[in-house]
């Protein structure tokens, strides 16, 4: 569909003008269709104002002139009419008239909405300057206007690529916004930082893979013209032409394709142009997000613990789900290590997101390690890790609860930091531990220990905040989610981890990370 513009066709396909002359004589209407012709525009005839009115709305007119004498109504109605009535859009109005000749007529005619008033007897010369200077005023007006409409749509549909959370996603909406703007389906081409090559057209947008045809687009922006067949990745007008512009920001990246019908732009491109560079820095932006992300989740994920050990008379299993792709890095933990005859188990989530948040959740698993092998009890060892932190990172804090447990008896003796509550799963009852003590990192007094006896057959759980919290639920509501979800618990922990991340953490792109520890006695 071409964009429909105010006053006839669309300017871009403009060529010969169209004139509807509007007169019940045939004789005086018989010589302007002569001149008119003659001057090489297509004219259309009407008798009455009725007809005049009816035939505006089936064809494209640029231009009408209209006899102020007519037999149903007056060209003074009909004009105020067209001037006044949505659907005729702004169409340029001549009156001519060989009775209505005096000032108080011409100066009604013009009030009324006539852009020229011509006095009979009309010179040809006369009447075909008139038509060419009034088309000429209102195709410039046409042009400024399609001009300012499309800017305001660019401001728009710039906006909205720049708040996508995803690549795909600012195709799609550069996409939609090319096709407001132009009036047509247009394509929008990129690469992702993996080196795919993805292609969003129309409205509603449709994604898929394709890749465009090899062209060398040098640093900097261009448009070009191709034809249909080298972009099948959309259906474009019979006997079209595509209006292809590239934008490339840097020499070491790709470049962006906005593509649409060579008949919807005007002399110059210059919202094509400007499109396509728009796209181009978000495009360029998301890719360089992508890229720091996939590097600081690929940096966290070694940080933490890649093998677990292996504990007879306990099952066990931990599960990490980093935040997403529009998320920093986080600093959630765990760790899991055997001293003796022990199993220490600790779980962990240093404030912020952020690389900074990782490297001090490295810090800090370290830390709890090293204390821990010195022999230090659970309590004692948070008292060391908050001086560690107080004196080494001052200005960071961190929540974390510490637990050792005896394979044998199921003895737990344990220490919380502020960190929520563990859960504790015995023959289908749910309760939660509350190990208190205030966060890591500030002045407090000593973290007690809760000492507890964890029975053959009983689960215990540990998790981090992004499991249960959400920005538009209390945090009572998520321990109940979470309370709910575990009063079953499969055989297979693993299985069991899993569905408590689908069930609480949904569907949707997670806010933050999380972890997960799930810990059984053999029966």
């Amino acid at each position: 569909m071409t964009e429909p513009v105010r006053g006839g066709r669309p300017i871009e396909n403009q060529g010969r003008a169209t004139v509807l002359v509007v007169d019940d004589s045939a004789t005086k209407r018989y010589l302007l269709v002569s001149w008119l012709t003659r001057a090489g525009f297509v004219v259309l005839e009407a008798e009455t104002g009725g007809e005049a009115l009816s035939r505006l709305l089936e064809a494209d007119a640029d231009l009408v002139v209209l006899d102020v004498k007519l037999p149903d109504m007056s060209g003074f109605e009909v004009c105020e009419r067209i001037k006044t009535d949505q659907r005729y859009g702004v169409l340029p109005v001549i009156h001519v008239s060989a009775h209505a000749v005096d000032v108080g007529d011409r100066t009604q005619g013009l009030n009324r909405g006539a852009d020229a008033y011509l006095v009979e007897p009309i010179e040809p010369d006369e009447l075909i300057a008139t038509a060419q200077a009034v088309l000429r005023y209102y195709r410039a007006r046409q042009r400024a206007e399609l001009f300012a409409e499309r800017m305001v749509r660019l401001a728009e549909t710039t906006l909205a690529i720049n708040s996508a959370s995803t690549l795909p996603a600012l195709l799609a909406a550069a996409a939609e916004g090319a096709c407001d703007i132009f009036g047509w389906p247009a394509a929008v081409v990129a690469e992702t930082s993996e080196g795919e090559s993805l292609a969003a057209v129309g409205k509603p947008a449709s994604v898929r893979r394709w890749a465009v045809p090899s062209h060398a687009v040098a640093v900097g922006s261009l448009v070009r013209s191709d034809e249909t067949a080298d972009w099948d990745v959309a259906e474009w007008p019979e006997g079209e032409t595509v209006a292809v512009a590239a934008a490339r920001l840097r020499a070491d990246r790709p470049p962006v394709y906005v593509a649409a019908p060579g008949s919807s732009q005007t002399p110059g491109f210059p919202v094509l142009r400007q499109l396509s560079q728009a796209v181009a820095a978000a495009v360029e932006a998301q890719r360089s997000f992508d890229e720091e992300h996939r590097i600081a989740v690929t940096l966290q994920r070694s940080l933490l613990q890649s093998r677990l050990p292996d504990v007879p008379g306990v099952d066990r299993a931990v599960l990490y789900e980093p935040a997403g792709s529009q998320t920093e890095v986080g600093g959630d933990f765990y760790e899991l290590t055997v001293l003796g005859d022990q199993l220490l188990v600790a779980i962990g989530d240093v404030a912020g997101h952020s690389l900074h948040a990782a490297t001090v959740m490295a810090e800090l698993r370290h830390a709890v390690r090293a204390y821990a092998v010195e022999g230090h009890p659970p309590g004692a060892v948070l008292e060391l890790v908050n001086r560690f932190m107080r004196t080494v990172l001052p200005t960071d804090s961190a929540t974390l609860c510490l637990l050792t447990l005896d394979p044998a008896s199921g003895r737990i003796r344990m220490a919380g930091a502020g960190h929520l509550p563990p859960l504790v799963h015995i023959d289908g009852e749910v309760r939660f531990l509350e190990p208190r003590g205030p966060l890591l990192g500030i002045d407090a007094p000593p973290r007690t220990e809760l000492e507890y006896t964890l029975p053959p057959g009983g689960t215990l759980v540990l998790y981090t905040d992004g499991l249960i919290e959400r920005r538009d639920a209390d945090i009572d509501e998520g321990m109940a989610a979470l309370a709910a979800c575990a009063a079953e618990v499969e055989d297979d922990l693993d299985v069991f981890c899993r569905r408590l991340l689908t069930q609480l953490a949904g569907a949707g792109e997670q806010a933050d990370d999380i972890a997960v520890v799930a810990l059984r006695r053999s029966a």
